[in-house]
């Protein structure tokens, strides 16, 4: 069993996510959906983005942080739906105790000195994806393992970004039962 902290994307705390919880906690694992934007969602990208924007970056990492740090020495997989997984990674690099990051849709910079021992990563994302373009993840994926991440990467043709939201216009079905499937196996590997 694991402890996942599952950070919401930019459209906040919705059904979604609890939904995605509530299924890995159905496989046994103890999950926290901490809630960064203190109840506000948002009904499009832009809305999101805009809450974001607001709280700001440093902001919505300190929140992360807070909620994160008495569960860190459990050895905690940090996992995230796209700005999720931007926060999600962030704290995973940081925190030596990490057990894994399970990143879904999203990805974040690599501070020049990231290093992890063998940490393990798996990413799901759409191909393409507007928000992570080929381009960006290569480097990514690269970035990632120089600084010791034991990454795995895979791709859905033909996906909307955030497919696994059975609620939005990107869902994809197939695609999201793939991406769980492949994900359960991952948390219980780790």
């Amino acid at each position: 069993m694991a402890t996942v902290v599952l950070f919401h994307s930019v459209y906040g705390l919705r059904p979604a996510v609890h939904k995605a919880a509530d299924r890995l906690r159905a496989a046994g694992h103890e999950v926290h959906t901490p809630d960064l934007f203190d109840g506000r969602t948002a009904g499009t990208v832009e809305e999101g983005a805009e809450l974001k924007d607001e709280i700001g970056r440093d902001e919505l990492l300190m929140r992360a942080v807070t909620v994160t740090a008495p569960l860190s020495e459990r050895g905690l997989v940090y996992a995230g739906f796209s700005l999720g997984g931007s926060i999600a990674q962030n704290l995973a690099l940081a925190d030596e105790r990490a057990r894994a990051l399970l990143l879904l849709h999203g990805t974040s910079d690599l501070p020049e000195d990231a290093a992890v021992d063998d940490l393990p990563v798996q990413l799901h994302v759409a191909d393409p994806d507007p928000f992570e373009p080929h381009d960006w993840l290569n480097a990514w994926y690269l970035q990632m393992r120089r600084a010791g991440a034991d990454v795995e990467v895979f791709r859905y043709a033909g996906a909307g970004h955030l497919f696994t939201d059975e609620d939005l216009d990107d869902h994809d079905a197939e695609a999201a039962e793939r991406t769980w499937r492949t994900a359960l196996g991952f948390l219980d590997s780790v």
